[in-house]
């Protein structure tokens, strides 16, 4: 009798001590859960082929490996991603330098803290019987932006003062993502687009061209990454996280462009023709690197460069205060960085 109770005893704890691991098991996946680190990405665009290594983490977990869950906040313009940001409703803006020297010279306080494209890949395209060759030939055209948030304004507004022109002299209309239908149409004499986007409208039927490319009278990067100065400050762990695993995505971009063209199909808005994906893919990976990039990595950045297109909007009259670019570019979160630290 004394055996039996015993050995219901020895059964008993050995119950409790099971439940007990498996409770505790429970609590490490629930924990585990847990540490998934929300980041939220303010993007200037609806989720676009040239942007999908961004967009394809399910499939590739450059970000999940990290612990990270991205979600991209859509946006009609570069200005639209600074918004997001400065309102706590993102923790990251893939902005334009024209759009961050807005924000800089209204007063507010940020970081650039990736350069992802570092060459200048916007530029104005008109019909050809239009005969605009030249900035000057601009004056009393229509013209067409994304939107007045967006990249494409802010560098129509640096040729336009390159010829001596201001909003003033030009009609501006807002045409949305589809921006060369119109001119397709008639409906604006010319459209302020990039590369990307002449190759949409080329193989959609656009007739021959005039292109006049910015980065022949300023060549700042396309887009970069900005937070806030408190986001900065308080998340740099994620951050650095964050940029380790974008730099990776980027990398198997330029080195996997087939790959990439065939997942943007079911990933981009923009992706049904897989070939026209592969020659967006190319041009996007082609702006992602430099002499920059050649010698600090994916993401490196320039002040000077940044300081340079700071300086020409001020010149230009398009921001109203000297801006200090060392102030607001950091560098110590870029992955070669971090990698020099371990």
């Amino acid at each position: 009798m004394k055996s039996k109770v015993m050995l219901m005893g020895l059964l008993l704890l050995m119950a409790i001590i099971t439940s007990a691991c498996g409770a505790k098991e429970e609590t490490t996946k629930e924990s585990g859960s847990e540490k998934v680190q929300p980041v939220r990405v303010a993007n200037w665009s609806k989720p676009i082929t040239e942007q999908t290594n961004l967009l394809v983490d399910e499939k590739k977990h450059f970000f999940k490996d990290k612990g990270l869950g991205v979600s991209v906040i859509p946006g009609e313009g570069g200005g639209d991603a600074i918004k997001n940001i400065v309102s706590g409703q993102a923790d990251i803006a893939f902005t334009d330098p024209g759009s961050l020297f807005f924000a800089l010279d209204k007063g507010e306080k940020l970081k650039v803290i990736y350069n992802i494209y570092p060459q200048n890949v916007f530029n104005i395209v008109s019909l050809k019987d239009k005969n605009i060759n030249k900035p000057q030939d601009l004056k009393g055209k229509t013209i067409g932006v994304y939107s007045l948030t967006s990249g494409t304004r802010q560098n129509l507004l640096v040729l336009l003062h390159q010829a001596g022109l201001s909003e003033k002299d030009v009609k501006i209309v807002e045409t949305g993502m589809l921006n060369f239908a119109p001119l397709m149409q008639g409906k604006v004499d010319a459209t302020a687009a990039t590369d990307t986007g002449l190759v949409v409208a080329k193989q959609k039927g656009l007739d021959e061209v005039n292109v006049m490319e910015v980065k022949d009278y300023l060549n700042v990067p396309s887009d970069v990454f900005v937070v806030t100065e408190k986001t900065y400050d308080e998340k740099k762990d994620v951050l650095k996280e964050f940029l380790e695993a974008y730099s990776s995505s980027a990398q198997w971009m330029i080195k996997n462009p087939e790959e990439a063209a065939t997942l943007a199909t079911e990933y981009a808005i923009d992706g049904k023709d897989e070939q026209q994906n592969l020659k967006i893919i190319n041009l996007r990976n082609a702006s992602s690197v430099s002499s920059e990039t050649d010698s600090k990595g994916l993401g490196g950045l320039d002040t000077s460069v940044l300081q340079k297109g700071a300086d020409t909007y001020q010149q230009l009259g398009l921001i109203e205060n000297s801006i200090d670019m060392k102030e607001s570019v950091r560098d110590d979160l870029l992955p070669n960085k971090t990698e020099e630290k371990k």
